[in-house]
């Protein structure tokens, strides 16, 4: 139970950016936010995370019935409509 697992499209969707299975695992662990996603799909879940080497991701995965998630998208950086999804706002707004 409360198992975090990743897909292998984590590592093949994206080669450029060297994401491994476990750079996406560390991230969803080290998540700074997330949360489910109501309006898709109350079993999908949107994180953003730092993975070991430091980085930034953005992560998306599903829970099961057991309550163990299966990460399907990582991606370097997050994008924009990922952080205004978790309520994440960049920068100090001043101008």
């Amino acid at each position: 139970m409360n198992e975090v697992y990743a897909d292998d499209r984590v590592e093949t969707r994206h080669p450029e950016q060297n994401i491994a299975k476990a750079d996406a695992i560390a991230a969803w662990c080290n998540a700074i936010r997330s949360r489910p996603r109501l309006g898709k799909n109350p079993d999908e879940y949107l994180a953003i995370g730092i993975d070991g080497k430091g980085r930034l991701m953005e992560l998306v995965a599903i829970r099961n019935g057991d309550g163990d998630f299966l990460i399907y998208h990582a991606f370097i950086p997050p994008q924009p409509n990922a952080k205004k999804e978790l309520g994440i706002i960049e920068g100090s707004g001043r101008k």
